[in-house]
C-alpha cells in the first residue's frame, strides 16, 4: 500500500474539494504578490506587478472565504479548525501548509458520508 490512507483527491465536486483548490490558488497568488510583485515594485520601481496582481488575488482570497463558509456550512468543523483555517491564509505559504490538514479533514468528512448505492 502506497501514500497515506487519508489522502482524498481533490474534486470540484464537495465542498471541501473546492475549498482545497481555492486554498492553492489563493495561496499561490498570496506567495506571487509578497515574494515578486512588491519587491519588483519596491526594489526596481515596477508597479504593474502589484496592479495585475493585487486584484487578482483580491478575488483568490473571496473565492476562498466564500469556499470555507460553504465547506464549514456542510458540518463536521470546530471553530478552532475554521479559524485556523482562515488564518492560515494571510500567511505566506499557509495554505500549503494547511493542506495536510485539509486532506485529513476531506477524509474524515468523507468516511462519516453516507454511502451512494
Amino acid at each position: 500500500m502506497s501514500g497515506t490512507p487519508d489522502r482524498v483527491p481533490i474534486t470540484w465536486r464537495t465542498p471541501i474539494g473546492r475549498l482545497r483548490i481555492a486554498s492553492r490558488i489563493e495561496g499561490t497568488t498570496l506567495v506571487t504578490l509578497v515574494g515578486l510583485a512588491v519587491p519588483l515594485k519596491y526594489l526596481a520601481g515596477l508597479p504593474q506587478g502589484v496592479s495585475a496582481m493585487g486584484p487578482i488575488h483580491g478575488i483568490a482570497f473571496i473565492v476562498y472565504l466564500l469556499a470555507l463558509a460553504e465547506a464549514t456550512a456542510s458540518g463536521g468543523w470546530k471553530p478552532l479548525e475554521v479559524l485556523r483555517t482562515a488564518v492560515l491564509t494571510i500567511v505566506p505559504f499557509g495554505p500549503f501548509l494547511n493542506e495536510p490538514f485539509l486532506s485529513r479533514k476531506a477524509a474524515a468528512l468523507a468516511a462519516r458520508a453516507p454511502t451512494q448505492p
